[in-house]
């Protein structure tokens, strides 16, 4: 019988001609390392893809290493492959980085021009890190590493995408712990995923060769390691676990397999070519029962295969991470399994890993995760019904400015939705937290310093700040207030709580705190250093960064808080004391609400809670703080008396509201208010007079007839009975007589002498009205004290008179301004002299007997003055006249007429002053440019009388004079005065006594010019005690100026002053001695006869620019 055929072992193919490495950098590293790197190099099977549909084969690779020399690279055109280098290696076991700054990164630079300059782009640099160099290193905590810096300087200057450099770390004698080589394996894992991201390969080929990855080598050790060295190196392992699980669940998303339909066709196609493209199984693994390829082959193959795998590695994922400590990073691998559920319809299972991640990321306060997983813990909430907690999670999320204004209304909309559809059917009430509804911002109240009577009405403001992204309707927004009194029942005036109050009403609420644990908020600072690397070639600066030194400090676990995402738990309270809103629509911002409510009993009132309700929904805010709260106390009778009008006018009747507040009296029938009557003021009652009864919220109670009697002394006003607590209101006509306040001496239409007694200019510029106080002494029922009130009247008019001359004839002129609102006829002017002359009359030349004076409008009345002998000194004049509003309502009383009295001194014409101008001799008319004569005589109109007796009265012999000064002036700026402008004569005091003085003037303009002004003063000497004082402008400017003889012809040598000159006081020489004073004559005294008289004045030349003055 035959021997059984031996099985034919497989072809393995070795190598002959071996590839040439080039090894370059530390010779005695790779010396060290080249026994064993040469020994395991052809021990690993590679596969060797041929192209144009040739079966794959599995070959061994064998290098032959030689030392790096620029000869051997290949030179332009030799395409020899046997001694061609493939492969150029650089080795380095440098750890430090000064060292590298000084040699290694120099040297490198140098292999890499020359491979640069013969184009040789297939290169590794191999850094061996040694653990006894590594431990012997003073900067335990490097910025970066070696390995950093390499890649930093050589890896980001390559530009060509299919030859990248790979960065290794091996270690000494390729001997180092597996844990070192997982922390290696997961780093080139993931930066291969990188680096082939620009090569064109089927979607999930990667992933599929990256979760293969991590199991083999995951496996390796399970078969090299025993169970303790495992665990204890947990730490270094799970990485892979971790990013096995990542590419698994990438590959079911891809494949169809977490979706709730199933796979369809086109991913059960993608599906095969994946499976297809993973080619046999290994020889070594192929009678492994659980190989990574049977695991992948079989995760993939169904849906529910594919859910147990992912799941166990999940698990035990989640598993490793929390038992090394690693919270936060097993919290990130439960969100992913939430998603998972959530995908598979299983939110109940979802439900405790999403909960779990947000109650990381609250402890360690990030923002945007935190919404995120909100969101899907909405969800969540939703498919379970969990109304109460979905409700306050939309809350969160309608209140999140971290997401978009759609996805915050949708939310919104989700509890207006929930509150409309429970509106009919009134059940279970749900209490959600107010913070992520509204914000209250402030407080205020009406009054400000929160003290209310009992019955008084108190209004409470308060501002908050809608969080919602659309208006909602609240349909009650109430605050709940604890009451308490003292024990002892001590009843608390107003004058003490108001002195305990703060004054402005207002209470401000500070800002809502941050979601985040006080931990995070307590958390230190960060302390951040900057970072550059410059090049040793050129010095430029090619890398640039910020580290952070207090990283491990930022960073460390926070995991004692309690979850923030728990129901509230707040509880809505329950009490007699409740202000109300209804029907409040808060607009997105700030809302304004008012609550009112009337004080029904003494006490403090404490505001404990705010809640405000859509539907059966209620935000709660469990505790109003700081402390608010507002006092009621029990009030005292009041009495308030107050015009119904702007202000009251004199001389027709005016209405006047009372107001009596009850307080805790009760108005009993027979109570009155007694009120003491005023000379000057009339207290009216008509039988159709009415009081009201009101409540304290202005709710009328009843009204009564109004009794008022009147005596001598007392007005007596009887009141209806009336409860505690309300108001009685009725209103009385009042009238004060008119009368306008005395004046003396001249007045003119500027202004009026200071009225006296009672009366009270408040004017400053005539256009106010003088007022007038009348007080009132009422005595009430409930006090035995008099209540004393103040009522101010306005004079409705403004009377002012002037004397007016022609010649020796005089008129006074008397002037009603009508400075009221309301329009009044007058009637039955009249002007008497209260004096004891007889000889004196005044004639009306007024015709009208009636007048209408409107509003801001004046009329004027004008009486002329005639006498057959010597007139008095002065005039005491009363001007009276009636006057009664233009209305045509009818008066229940006739009014008294308005009288206004004054005095007129001085009023006798003196003297006639007549100024003319001639032109220059052998012209007709005055010329621009030109001097003039001016003439300005001072005649005498009367004899001696009592008005002459003065200081600057003068004896002669035969007569007596008097001393005057006259001043030309020009204050329209028409004409300049040559020559002196002013001087002191002597002129008789005898009829027709006339002096004459003349000047040189120069017209400045052309056209009809008025003359300038002459003006005259009685000249009085220093020893005058009665003359007034003097102001700079008054003095005369003349140095020898004397009151002593020669009279005449000192006083013709006064100073010449031209138009526009300045006086100063006196001479040096006079300084400190008194000087002559002046004194202005009365206006009736001195009569302007050329007063309106122009000159008309031609241009000098024909000038292209001319200024012509029209008056």
């Amino acid at each position: 019988m035959d021997a059984p055929e031996e099985p034919v072992p497989p072809v393995i193919y070795t190598m002959e001609n071996k590839p040439i490495v080039t090894c370059a950098g530390d010779q005695n590293l790779f010396t060290s390392i080249y026994p064993t790197l040469s020994q395991q190099l052809p021990r690993e099977p590679m596969e060797w893809r041929r192209s144009y549909g040739r079966a794959p084969k599995m070959i061994h690779l064998e290098s032959n290493f030689v030392q790096f020399k620029e000869e051997l690279l290949p030179k332009e055109g030799n395409k020899a492959l046997l001694t061609f280098p493939f492969l150029h290696i650089y080795w380095t076991e440098c750890c430090d980085t000064e060292v590298y700054k000084a040699t290694v990164k120099d040297d490198l630079t140098k292999w890499q021009n020359v491979l640069k300059a013969h184009s040789s782009v297939d290169w590794l640099i191999v850094v061996v890190e040694n653990d006894a160099k590594k431990r012997n290193k003073t900067n335990i905590l490097p910025r970066t590493s070696i390995v950093d810096k390499i890649r930093n300087d050589f890896c980001n200057k390559q530009s060509d995408r299919r030859n990248l450099p790979l960065f290794l770390r091996c270690y000494s004698s390729l001997k180092m712990p597996w844990c070192s080589t997982m922390n290696w394996t997961l780093c080139f894992l993931s930066m291969l995923s990188t680096l082939v991201l620009g090569v064109s390969v089927l979607p999930g080929a990667l992933d599929c060769w990256v979760f293969l990855s991590c199991l083999e080598v995951l496996q390796r050790i399970e078969g090299c390691c025993d169970r303790a060295q495992i665990d204890s190196n947990i730490a270094h392992t799970v990485g892979l676990w971790s990013y096995a699980t990542e590419k698994l669940k990438s590959l079911g998303y891809l494949c169809g397999l977490v979706s709730e339909q199933g796979p369809n066709s086109e991913d059960l196609n993608r599906t095969v070519d994946l499976l297809a493209g993973l080619g046999a199984e290994r020889p070594e693994t192929a009678n492994t029962a659980q190989s990574p390829y049977k695991k992948l082959k079989e995760a993939l193959s169904s849906v529910e295969a594919f859910e147990k795998h992912y799941l166990d590695l999940s698990h035990a994922t989640i598993e490793m991470y929390t038992s090394i400590g690693r919270i936060r990073s097993a919290k990130f691998v439960g969100k992913d399994l939430a998603e998972f559920y959530m995908r598979k319809k299983s939110p109940q299972k979802a439900e405790i890993y999403l909960q779990g991640a947000l109650k990381n990321y609250l402890a360690e306060g990030w923002a945007l995760p935190i919404t995120h997983t909100r969101k899907q813990l909405a969800e969540c909430q939703k498919h379970l019904g969990q109304i109460e907690n979905y409700l306050q999670t939309s809350s969160l999320l309608a209140s999140d400015r971290h997401l978009t204004g759609n996805e915050r209304e949708y939310f919104c909309r989700e509890i207006l939705s929930f509150a409309s559809q429970q509106a009919d059917s009134p059940g279970h009430k749900i209490v959600l937290p107010m913070h992520p509804f509204a914000q209250l911002r402030d407080l205020h109240f009406t009054p400000s310093n929160a003290v209310v009577h009992v019955g008084g009405v108190l209004s409470v403001e308060i501002t908050v700040c809608s969080q919602m992204p659309v208006p909602v309707h609240a349909e009650q927004i109430a605050i709940n207030v604890h009451f308490s009194i003292e024990k002892n029942n001590y009843r608390k005036t107003a004058e003490w709580l108001t002195k305990h109050k703060t004054a402005n009403g207002i209470v401000s609420f500070p800002a809502e705190t941050s979601p985040f644990p006080t931990s995070q908020n307590s958390l230190p600072a960060l302390q951040l250093c900057e970072m550059f690397e410059r090049s040793p070639s050129d010095n430029s600066l090619h890398t640039t960064g910020i580290i952070c030194k207090n990283v491990h400090v930022l960073l460390r676990k926070q995991e004692s808080g309690a979850s923030l995402e728990a129901p509230s738990g707040a509880a809505l309270e329950s009490g007699a004391h409740v202000l109300k809103c209804t029907a409040v629509t808060l607009e997105p911002g700030p809302n304004a609400i008012t609550f009112r409510t009337q004080a029904k009993e003494p006490g403090t009132y404490t505001l404990r809670q705010l809640c405000a309700s859509v539907g059966p929904v209620w935000f709660v805010l469990p505790h109003i703080y700081p402390l608010v709260q507002y006092d009621v106390y029990s009030q005292e009778p009041q009495l308030h008396v107050e015009p119904l009008a702007d202000s009251l006018l004199a001389g027709i009747p005016q209405k006047v509201k009372f107001t009596v507040t009850t307080g805790h009296y009760t108005v009993k029938n027979g109570d009155s208010l007694q009120l003491s009557n005023v000379e000057a003021m009339l207290i009216l009652g008509h039988e159709e007079n009415r009081a009201v009864i009101y409540s304290n919220m202005r709710e009328k109670a009843s009204d009564a007839a109004l009794q008022v009697q009147s005596s001598d002394k007392v007005t007596s006003i009887s009141l209806p009975a009336a409860p505690a607590y309300h108001m009685i209101e009725f209103e009385l006509e009042v009238l004060s007589l008119p009368s306008a306040p005395a004046t003396g001496g001249e007045s003119t239409m500027l202004g009026m002498t200071e009225p006296h007694g009672k009366h009270k200019d408040t004017q400053k510029a005539g256009h106010c009205m003088a007022t007038m106080d009348h007080k009132v002494s009422i005595d009430c029922p409930w006090s035995i004290y008099s209540t004393v009130i103040s009522l101010t009247f306005s004079m409705p008019f403004r009377t002012t008179h002037s004397l007016l001359s022609s010649g020796t004839r005089k008129y006074v002129q008397v002037c009603v301004q009508n400075l009221s609102e309301l329009d009044f006829q007058l009637s039955d002017s009249h002007l008497v002299d209260t004096g004891d002359s007889t000889d004196l009359r005044l004639i009306p030349l007024n015709t009208e007997s009636e007048q209408r004076i409107h509003s801001r409008q004046a009329v004027f009345f004008v009486w002329e003055l005639k006498w057959t002998q010597e007139p008095p000194p002065s005039l005491h004049c009363r001007f009276s006249v009636g006057f009664s509003p233009a209305s045509e309502e009818r008066l229940s009383v006739s009014l008294k007429p308005y009288t206004y009295e004054f005095q007129v001194d001085n009023f006798l014409t003196l003297y006639s002053v007549r100024a003319e101008i001639s032109p220059p001799p052998g012209t007709e008319l005055c010329k621009t440019g030109s001097l003039c004569s001016l003439e300005v005589s001072i005649t005498r109109l009367s004899d001696l009388s009592d008005a002459d007796r003065d200081e600057a009265l003068t004896e002669r012999e035969d007569y007596f004079s008097t001393k005057l000064m006259y001043e030309v002036v020009d204050n329209s700026s028409n004409w300049a005065v040559c020559g002196k402008s002013s001087g002191v004569i002597s002129m008789p005091v005898a009829a027709r006594a006339t002096h004459r003085v003349r000047m040189e003037v120069m017209p400045l303009f052309a056209g009809y010019l008025p003359l300038p002004d002459v003006r005259l003063f009685k000249y009085l000497p220093h020893h005058s005690a009665h003359s007034s004082q003097l102001d700079a402008d008054s003095w005369i400017e003349n140095d020898s100026l004397s009151v002593d003889k020669h009279v005449d012809d000192q006083l013709d040598s006064g100073s010449v002053q031209s138009r526009g000159s300045t006086r100063s006081v006196a001479s040096s020489e006079h300084k400190g001695l008194p000087m002559p004073r002046l004194r202005a004559l009365p206006p009736g005294q001195a009569f302007n006869a050329s007063a309106g008289t122009q000159v008309l004045v031609i241009p000098s030349q024909d000038d292209h620019v001319l200024e012509v003055s029209v008056t």
